[in-house]
Order: structure tokens, then C-alpha cells, then sequence
């Protein structure tokens, strides 16, 4: 059997899903449904005979948490790659074939870690049934029968009906409601899932064929790829000068030999809140909840609390949204899931923080979040993972104080170390430098009072850092 090589792309910002997905945190690693989060649901369905380790295709932020979540779901041989810049799917996908390019014959399945499937059997019985034309050389890509005119989903046309492979005359666009009626009557149609197989050899000789511009600087940034704490670099330079461009629009609506396989696994790509109501599995009014949420007298409505101490409750609502987290609320009408964009668009403009940042900041160490912010005082809590170091560091502006409240901290404070253990503190004087470490087996929690003329995060002198950060 063909080596298959899964290419996950794990570098989106899933803004129509905020607040719960933001830039700083995007909704491929968040635990939207049930513990696990869609990007470790992915790597999960990539396991098994003929599968070769995973190739992770994602962004500077997010390079520690692809890492941490795989091995959290117990994948361990993920090879991940750092893009040094956004440049849409079209650089990351053919980076990854040449990456693989001492295997032409071998078969990629390039699919976004921000999917989900409920049916992971079927899924591989459709990439069995597309194996055999991407072994003779067509790319596959995959499609789900449409079930209702969809205006959130781009659209595959068949040259007949969606049985078994069969060969894709034009990709479309996210149509209007009108077009979408009629491609949904039409009977011939499939929604792109997003998810593409083929050759190695016949990825690349596409982009050499359609977009023969973007070869040259994605093979110089895959040939001055350097290794970097475990990840793949690749070369900054010649990377961005990659034409910023989605991989439908490079090759896949331009290649001469492109089928489709239906795919009936339960997919959705969760792309609004209604996509997210959907999965939930409303009740017999429609309505569906999660974490402290209560739908009373509602039709039709998703009502969602992403903090435990906060119950929210819908009162007599129908065909709402309404997602609830500790620093942003939205409320929807469910007919304008699509649109929330919008919102993103107007925070940004308006200078909120909660636009991209999230609540909990996360760090290749643990993360933090901040509990009170006031003038010349902040108040957080820490956690930092075993293990886990933080850089040592001085302050300019503000002095700190650490209370260990579980666990046990390695603290540094000029020359001077000492452990810390639950009920403990120690200042940190203006200037000073200190380090806290993580020595133990089990997480370490803390919490720090800063007091100061700036509170800022670029208040930071960083002198070592075992993550190399800048």
C-alpha cells in the first residue's frame, strides 16, 4: 500500500467563532466540543496502518501549543513546521510536498485542523475509494452532499451525479442564497470540504504548472530551512516572497485532472456558531447549551458559558447566540453566524483588546490570565507546567510579588535560589533579576501581584530563554 503523508494546516484565526476563538488563541486548538481540541481530533484521525508521521504546517504563535497538544494526544512523531509568515494554504501546501519530494510516488492528504468528523470509519473509506485515481495522478478532493442551500461553503460541479470518484468540471465560490438553491436542486453538486489528495510529484508539477512564480522562493525557504527546539523553520526571507494565495485558487481550479469523492462522516468545518449548533445536537425546541448555560422557554437558540462561575440563561429567546466568556459577550441573531467577522472587524477598529487577545494567554510554559487590572496594579494567576522554565528577566516599571497557592516553584531572584512551596512568597524589587521554574510532576500555580507606573507585557529584558524567544 502508498505511503500516506496526513499535511495538517493549523495556522488559521477562526475570527468567525469568536469570542471563543481569537487570533491569540484560534479555534483549532480550543476545546469546542467535549476535552480534546479539533486539532488533536485531527491528528487522531491520521493514525493507523499506512500512515506516515503528520506534517504540521503552522505559524510563529502557535508553534509550542501544535507541539504540546500532539503530545497531549498521545502523537509523538508529529513533524511540525514553522511558517514564518501567513501566506494563505497555497505556500504551506506545496512547502510540505517539497518537503516530501524524495518521495514523489508517495500520496498527501493535506486537510484543516479545524474540522470534525463523527464518523472517522467512513472518512477512511473515502480516501480508500479516491486511492486509486490519486495513484494514477489526479488530485482527489472530497465533498459533502449538500443537505440545504449553504451560502457559508465554497461548492464542487460534477460532470455527473456524486457517486463514487467522479470528475469536478468547476469549483465555486460561497454563492448567494439563489445560486445555492439551484445548485442544490441541480442534484450534481458536492460542498468542498477543503480536503485534497495526490502524488507528491503531482502537487508540485501543478504549482509548476499554474503558478510557477511561487516554485522558486517556497523551494529556497524549504532548502534554508533551519532546525529550531525541535521544529522546522522555514527561511523567512524567501518565504514571504510567496505569493499569498489559497491552494483552490493556485492549482485546484486549474489542474486538467480533478476528482471528487462524496464524503458522509458527520463533517462540519465549524465555521460559525449555527455550524456549531448543528454538531451540538439541538433538542426537540431546537435548542442547544454548553458549560453553565439554561434555555428557558427558547426556540431554536445556543446559549454557551466558557467560564464555570458564570451561569448565563436565555429567557423566552429565539434563534439567538449567545456566547459568554469573562471578558466579551456576543449576542446573535442565528441567521447572521456567518457575519461575525464583522464584529472582529469593528473591535479592532475601535481599539479592543478583545479582538485578538484571549482571556488566558498561553505560553510554551503553562499560561496566565489576569484576575484585576487597575492603575499601578495587576493581579494574575500562573500556571506553569512541569518543567516548564520562564526566561529570566527584569522589569523596568514594576516590582512583584509570587504566592505559591499548589505545587512547588524554583524561583531565582539575582543569585539567590530557593524553593517555594504552597503558602509561600517572595518579592521581586524593580530591576532585579529572577526566573521561576516548574521542578515538579504535577502543574504549579501562583499569584502574582504586580504594582508599578506600567503593567505593560513589553516590560520584559529577557537574558536566557530556553524557547528562544526574542
Amino acid at each position: 500500500m502508498t505511503t500516506l503523508h496526513p499535511v495538517i494546516l493549523c495556522g488559521g484565526s477562526g475570527t468567525r467563532l469568536w469570542p471563543a476563538s481569537r487570533k491569540a488563541y484560534p479555534k483549532q486548538f480550543a476545546p469546542l466540543l467535549g476535552q480534546s481540541s479539533l486539532y488533536q481530533g485531527t491528528l487522531l484521525r491520521f493514525r493507523g496502518e499506512g500512515f506516515a508521521a503528520p506534517l504540521v504546517m503552522t505559524g510563529e504563535d502557535f508553534r509550542f501549543m501544535a507541539v504540546e497538544q500532539a503530545e497531549g494526544a498521545g502523537v509523538i512523531d508529529a513533524r511540525v513546521v514553522v511558517e514564518p509568515a501567513a501566506r494563505d494554504t497555497a505556500p504551506a501546501i506545496l512547502a510540505a510536498a517539497l518537503m516530501l519530494e524524495d518521495t514523489p510516488d508517495d500520496l498527501m492528504l493535506v486537510a484543516p485542523s479545524d474540522h470534525v468528523m463523527a464518523d472517522v470509519g467512513a472518512f477512511h473509506a473515502a480516501i480508500d475509494a479516491g486511492r486509486k485515481a490519486a495513484e494514477e495522478g489526479a488530485l482527489v478532493t472530497f465533498g459533502i452532499a449538500p443537505d440545504r442551500p449553504e451560502t457559508g461553503y465554497g461548492y464542487l460541479q460534477l460532470a455527473g451525479t456524486p457517486e463514487g470518484v467522479t470528475t469536478v468540471t468547476r469549483f465555486t465560490e460561497k454563492p448567494d442564497l439563489e445560486t445555492a438553491q439551484a445548485m442544490l436542486d441541480a442534484g450534481h453538486y458536492l460542498w468542498n470540504a477543503g480536503i485534497f489528495m495526490g502524488r507528491v510529484k503531482d502537487f508540485i508539477a501543478a504549482f509548476e504548472t499554474h503558478v510557477p512564480d511561487m516554485v522558486a522562493p517556497v523551494r529556497a525557504a524549504v532548502e534554508g530551512a533551519t532546525k529550531d527546539l525541535g521544529f522546522s523553520r522555514l527561511a523567512a526571507g524567501p518565504f514571504g516572497r510567496a505569493r499569498a494565495i489559497s491552494v483552490d485558487y493556485a492549482i485546484m481550479e486549474k489542474a486538467k485532472w480533478v476528482v471528487a469523492v462524496p464524503l458522509d462522516c458527520g463533517w462540519s468545518d465549524l465555521g460559525s456558531w449555527d455550524a456549531l449548533w448543528q454538531v451540538a445536537g439541538p433538542d426537540a425546541q431546537g435548542n442547544a447549551v454548553s458549560g453553565e448555560a439554561f434555555a428557558i422557554d427558547c426556540e431554536g437558540t445556543y446559549l454557551r458559558s466558557e467560564e464555570g462561575n458564570m451561569a448565563l440563561v436565555g429567557l423566552g429567546l429565539k434563534d439567538v447566540v449567545a456566547v459568554a466568556m469573562r471578558d466579551a459577550v456576543l449576542v446573535a441573531d442565528k441567521s447572521r453566524a456567518q457575519d461575525v467577522k464583522a464584529v472582529v472587524a469593528t473591535l479592532r477598529a475601535a481599539g479592543k483588546v478583545q479582538a485578538d487577545d484571549y482571556p488566558r494567554f498561553h505560553r510554551p510554559w503553562g499560561w496566565y490570565e489576569t484576575l484585576c487590572l487597575a492603575d499601578r496594579f495587576q493581579v494574575k494567576r500562573i500556571m506553569v507546567k512541569p518543567g516548564g522554565v520562564l526566561s529570566l528577566q527584569s522589569h523596568r516599571h514594576r516590582s512583584e510579588h509570587w504566592i505559591v497557592v499548589a505545587g512547588t516553584a524554583e524561583v531565582t531572584i539575582g543569585d539567590r535560589v530557593e524553593l517555594v512551596t504552597e503558602n509561600q512568597g517572595v518579592y521581586i524589587p524593580l530591576g532585579a533579576k529572577h526566573r521561576m521554574a516548574n521542578p515538579g510532576k504535577v502543574p504549579m500555580y501562583l499569584i502574582e501581584v504586580q504594582t508599578g507606573a506600567y503593567l505593560g507585557e513589553d516590560d520584559i529584558v529577557r537574558y536566557e530563554d530556553i524557547y528562544d524567544r526574542s
